[in-house]
């Protein structure tokens, strides 16, 4: 049986001190019935690590270089995530595509740096409002997958996690329900599947497209559905804790 996950993306929120106070607020309610995790700005990581430690909380980063070091101004390796205590770190999310241009070569390389230093990558793949009108919804998802795949190999998979994240249904107040996020998690195994049954059977894929505690829990039973990145709804213990007890 899949473990469930849950995942909080704090994005570019908050500060040390309420950084510190959300994760303590989390913690308290956790316990080892689910795996969780926050992906947290990198500049709090160092203080987290000493609050989540020996907990059932796990930290991330939302983001990886591509390369292994040197003169990269701004950027932040796999190897100092480590150092501050990450065990996930977020590749690909939409915005980091959207805003960015992370491009789906750049996300490989990403996730096979995150790997390389022993970091779990949660790889976000993920069509546009354009794109599915379009119906290119799985082609979309093929060519994000591919590029990971060629780049690391089907079995690097069986270190990884996946995050659908329907673009269109984010912060747009679109929805998608339980069965539109199901039939893409299904595809997502299946063409795994295709490659390798195992690891496709293995693999946690989680729902990145704006879970709130009213909708979890039916999202969650959907049998490829294994929980979620949680955006905005993750910045609230509460709410965040009843997104995790959904699963």
């Amino acid at each position: 049986m899949r473990r469930s996950l849950v995942v909080g993306n704090w994005k570019m929120n908050g500060t040390l001190a309420s950084a510190e106070a959300l994760a303590r607020g989390v913690i308290a309610g956790l316990d080892s019935s689910t795996d969780v995790a926050v992906c947290v700005p990198s500049v709090f990581l160092p203080g987290l690590q000493t609050v989540a430690k020996g907990t059932f909380l796990a930290l991330g980063a939302q983001n990886v270089a591509d390369k292994e070091s040197g003169a990269f101004t701004g950027e932040i390796s796999a190897s100092m995530l480590v150092e501050v205590g990450c065990k996930y770190v977020l590749v690909g999310h939409s915005e980091r595509r959207t805003y960015y241009g992370d491009s789906n070569a750049s996300v490989a390389a990403r996730f096979c740096q995150a790997q390389s230093k022993g970091l779990i990558p949660i790889l976000c793949i993920g069509e546009t409002l354009e794109q599915r009108e379009q119906d290119q919804t799985f082609s979309v998802i093929d060519e994000q997958l591919d590029a990971v795949i060629s780049a690391a190999g089907i079995a690097a998979f069986a270190n990884a996690v996946l995050a659908y994240e329907p673009v269109w249904a984010i912060g747009t107040g679109r929805t998608a329900t339980d069965e539109q996020a199901q039939e893409v998690h299904h595809y997502i195994r299946q063409y795994l599947a295709l490659k390798d049954q195992a690891i496709a059977e293995n693999m946690q894929i989680l729902y990145g497209g704006s879970a709130k505690p009213d909708n979890a829990k039916g999202l969650f039973a959907m049998p490829d559905i294994d929980g979620g990145l949680i955006g905005g709804a993750s910045l609230d213990a509460d709410s965040f804790l009843q997104i995790c007890r959904s699963v």
